[in-house]
C-alpha cells in the first residue's frame, strides 16, 4: 500500500469505502463527545506555498481534533525550492515530523517531496490534483447515501485541479 497520498488513484475503492466508515465512526463519536485521540504523539508538517482558509483550517483543526498538533510552513518562510531545495525539506522534516502536508503551486513539487520524504506525504492540493476535496467531496455524498458505484458524474466548471481528482 502507498504511504502517500498524492492522487485519488492512490486509493483503491475498498480503501476509500474503509476510510469513510472510519471517518463516519470518528465523526459519530466526536458528536456524541467520545473524543478519541488517535494521533496522540503525532505531529504533520504543513507546507502551504498557496495562501488557504478552508485546506489549511481544516488541517489544523483535524490533527488537533485527533490529539495531535501541526506545524504551518508557509513556502516563503522555509524558502521551499530556493532556499531550501524539496528533497532537503523532505528529508529535514522526515527526521522531525510525522507526516507531510503540503499546498503546492507544481504537482511536481508534492512528488519530489514524496520521492525524498521517510513519512507519509498528503497532496493539498497542486496545480493537477486536489484529491483531499474530491475525497471530501465523495464523502459527502456517501454520507447521504449515494451509491458512488452507479453513481455518474457531470463536472460543471473549470478544468482545474479538482476535476482532475
Amino acid at each position: 500500500m502507498n504511504k502517500n497520498f498524492l492522487s485519488i488513484a492512490d486509493l483503491s475503492r475498498e480503501r476509500i469505502l474503509k476510510l469513510f466508515a472510519l471517518a463516519a465512526d470518528l465523526k459519530q463519536r466526536w458528536k456524541a463527545g467520545r473524543r478519541a485521540a488517535p494521533l496522540a504523539g503525532r505531529s504533520l508538517a504543513l507546507i502551504f506555498e498557496k495562501q488557504s482558509l478552508r485546506t489549511r483550517v481544516t488541517f489544523e483543526v483535524g490533527i488537533v481534533q485527533l490529539g495531535g498538533r501541526a506545524v504551518y510552513l508557509s513556502g516563503h518562510e522555509i524558502g521551499f525550492g530556493t532556499r531550501e531545495s524539496v528533497p532537503d525539506v523532505a528529508r529535514n522534516l522526515s527526521r522531525w515530523v510525522d507526516g507531510i502536508a503540503a499546498r503546492v503551486y507544481s504537482h511536481a513539487s508534492v512528488e519530489t517531496l514524496a520521492r525524498y520524504a521517510t513519512v507519509p506525504v498528503i497532496n493539498g492540493l497542486s496545480d493537477f490534483e486536489h484529491p483531499c476535496q474530491a475525497l471530501a467531496d465523495y464523502f459527502t455524498l456517501w454520507e447521504r447515501g449515494v451509491d458512488l458505484a452507479s453513481m455518474r458524474l457531470a463536472w460543471i466548471g473549470d478544468g482545474n485541479n479538482v476535476c482532475h481528482s
